[in-house]
This record gives structure tokens, C-alpha cells and sequence, in this order.
């Protein structure tokens, strides 16, 4: 030291500068020594449990339209996929028989009254002439037979006129309420007759979906819960749903459970009867959570495990209580800090001292039940969800 203080300035500084040379160097002898090992750096963030499946679209009632009189179709005023209002005409059948039978029936009626006016002129005649003893009690009676006999004439007539009048009415086949056209099967010129169906109607009101949900994912799901729905061939045209029920037995054959839901929004135009979509369910959320992937926990059991972090580049092991799970992270309750940096080594060891190399963390692009290229798409992602 004593030799140190009695060299000259620019040797001091000559020796200083080889001493920290020697102490960098030795520094990074001990880094490059050091095995490297990736760290998650943790920091709170969302955290999202998703269910995905496959669905259909349902349509509350079908209804078959058919003709209740035989004829000849003369036109078919809707196509298949129009939208129709209760009362509107869909088929026309042609009305000239039918004309002529309400023709004739109004004759018969005219025909059927005037003979009863006749009647009751006889009759009154009748009573007239038993007053002044022309006529015996016998005529009298007659006299009011023909009347009776007249009335009911009458109504027959009148009552094959209405039957007339309806069948004409019936050769307009209208809508019975608010529906789509979902399949035609009758065109102009062909022969009808009663109970045969000529189209095939979906009755407006609230679209439903119908999925068949694996029982394995009964207890993450609960009526009212919000759902995504997309089309393969409109992806970009995403919409809202909600769970409406959830079936109160599980179909054994599948181990599925049905589950409808409804659309919350204006349904989108693209929709058709028995449409496949993919709905996603979120089933969890976590605004600000410690996640860590399910890959770096050890010896991890239902709502406990432990990892390997690192303190000041040296390992150590840490206990961990666990909240909400997905397929893939997993929510940490208590054992890790913000901060704090969990290594995702698998060979590490207590004591051991390491590099670390930190790598991004984003939990909460993680699903609960995507496909293993974590794509959100019909089709593609219908995985653990699904009724076997």
C-alpha cells in the first residue's frame, strides 16, 4: 500500500485502470460461467377463460303451408329466402271453377228466397181464407210446411254461398304470420291438393343457437353469460350473444349437454337455418392478475404449486397458492410479487446461480378451450368444448 501511495500520479491511475480491468474480467468470467435461463417477468394484467364449440341456428317453430282446396297453382309470388308479413299472398291457385261454384251458389240462394217469400205468401193466403172457412186446418199446415221447408232451403243456399266464398278466399294461400321462406316446393301449373306442403316457413322471432357442450365444462357455464359468435365464411362479421339455458340432463351417448343461446343484437342478414358457427363463451375474467403458464409449475396440484425464480441471479424455490385456471395459465394468489421472476427452466436447482434472459409474458391472449394454434375461427378452434 505504502508502495502504491509513493508512485506518481499517472501510475496510480495506470494501476487502477488494470485492477478494474482485472475485476471486469473477472466478473464476466463468472456471468459467462453461469448457465443462462428464461424468466418471466411478472406484472398484473387480464386474465380470460374462454369456452369455444361449434353451434347451429335454430329457429323457434317451422311451419309447413299448404293449400286446404284442390287446384291448379297459377302463380308462386315468394323464392326462397324472402322474408314475408303475416297475410301476405305466397301462392295463387286459379279461380275459374271456383268463380263459377260461387256463381251458382249465389243463384240457388236467390232461387231459395224467392221460393220462401212464396211460401210465406201461401201461407198468410192460407191463414186468410181458415178464417173465413175456405180453407180446412189440413191446408194450413201444408202452408206452413212449404214454409219451414222454404227456411231451410234457404239456409242451405245461404251456407253453400259462405262455403263458396271461403273456398275462393282459400285459393290465396297467404302467410299465417311473420316468417322466412326457407324451402318452395310447388311452381305454377302444378295440381294441389289438401295436405300436401308447398312451402316451408321459419317464424320470426328471437334467433336461437344450439350447441352440444362436453359435460367435462357443465360447472363454467351459467345462463346469462356473454358469447362471441363468428362464421367461417363472415369472420369478420362477429356478434353477440348470450347463454339463454343450459339442458337439465346430458345426453349419455355423447357426454354433451345442450345449450341455447340467443343473439342479442340485430341478428346478421348472412344467417340461415342449421348454420354451423363457433361461439366463445367467456366464462372468467381477472382484470389485473399474476399469471404464469401452466409449463413452469412444479410438483402442482389442484389450487397449489411451486416454481423456480430467481433472487439477485441466484434460484430458489417458491410456494405458490392458485386461483383460476385455463387450459394453458393459471391465476397465482399468493408466493409471487410484481417484480418477482419465474424461471421457466426445467433442470435448475436450489442454490444454483444463473443468467437471466427475460422473455414476454401474455396471458391474457389464452383461452380455455382453443385449438393448439390458438386460432379463434370456426372450425379451426372447436376443441376440448365439444360433445364427444
Amino acid at each position: 500500500m505504502l508502495k502504491f501511495l509513493k508512485l506518481s500520479g499517472k501510475a496510480r491511475w495506470i494501476v487502477l485502470a488494470v485492477v478494474l480491468v482485472l475485476a471486469l474480467a473477472w466478473m464476466a468470467a463468472l456471468a459467462w460461467r453461469a448457465p443462462r435461463a428464461e424468466g418471466l417477468l411478472m406484472a398484473p394484467g387480464p386474465l380470460l377463460r374462454t369456452l369455444q364449440f361449434s353451434a347451429r341456428v335454430a329457429t323457434l317453430s317451422r311451419v309447413e303451408v299448404g293449400s286446404t282446396v284442390t287446384g291448379r297453382v297459377e302463380r308462386v309470388l315468394v323464392r326462397e329466402g324472402a322474408q314475408v308479413k303475416r297475410g301476405e299472398v305466397l301462392v295463387r291457385l286459379e279461380t275459374d271453377e271456383l268463380r263459377a261454384a260461387e256463381a251458382q251458389a249465389v243463384a240457388a240462394e236467390r232461387q231459395a228466397e224467392a221460393t220462401l217469400q212464396a211460401a210465406r205468401a201461401t201461407l198468410a193466403r192460407a191463414e186468410q181464407l181458415v178464417k173465413q172457412n175456405f180453407y180446412s186446418a189440413a191446408q194450413l199446415d201444408e202452408a206452413k210446411r212449404a214454409v219451414d221447408v222454404a227456411v231451410a232451403q234457404q239456409g242451405a243456399a245461404r251456407a253453400a254461398v259462405t262455403a263458396a266464398r271461403a273456398r275462393l278466399e282459400q285459393a290465396s294461400i297467404e302467410a299465417p304470420a311473420d316468417a322466412r321462406v326457407l324451402a318452395r316446393m310447388v311452381e305454377p301449373g302444378q295440381i294441389v291438393q289438401p295436405g300436401k306442403a308447398l312451402l316451408n316457413l321459419a317464424l320470426a322471432g328471437p334467433t336461437q343457437l344450439v350447441a352440444q357442450v362436453d359435460e367435462r365444462f357443465l360447472d363454467q357455464l351459467q345462463v346469462g353469460q356473454s358469447a362471441t359468435v363468428v362464421a367461417d365464411a363472415f369472420a369478420s362479421q362477429r356478434f353477440a350473444a348470450k347463454v339463454l339455458s343450459i339442458a337439465p340432463v346430458v345426453d349419455a351417448q355423447r357426454g354433451a349437454i345442450e345449450v341455447k343461446f340467443t343473439v342479442t343484437q340485430e341478428p346478421p342478414a348472412f344467417l340461415r337455418e342449421d348454420m354451423t358457427l363457433s361461439v366463445e363463451v367467456e366464462t372468467a375474467r381477472r382484470e389485473q392478475a399474476l399469471a404464469l403458464p401452466l409449463s413452469v409449475l412444479r410438483q402442482a396440484g389442484a389450487d397449489s404449486a411451486s416454481v423456480w425464480v430467481a433472487v439477485d441471479g441466484v434460484v430458489q424455490e417458491r410456494q405458490l397458492r392458485l386461483g383460476l385456471r385455463t387450459l394453458a395459465a393459471v391465476e397465482v394468489l399468493e408466493g409471487l410479487r410484481v417484480g418477482d421472476v419465474v424461471l421457466t427452466g426445467t433442470t435448475l436447482k436450489s442454490g444454483q446461480r444463473v443468467t437471466v434472459l427475460v422473455v414476454p409474458w401474455l396471458p391474457s391472449g389464452l383461452s380455455a378451450a382453443r385449438g393448439a394454434d390458438g386460432a379463434g375461427s370456426a372450425g379451426s378452434a372447436l376443441t376440448n368444448a365439444m360433445g364427444r
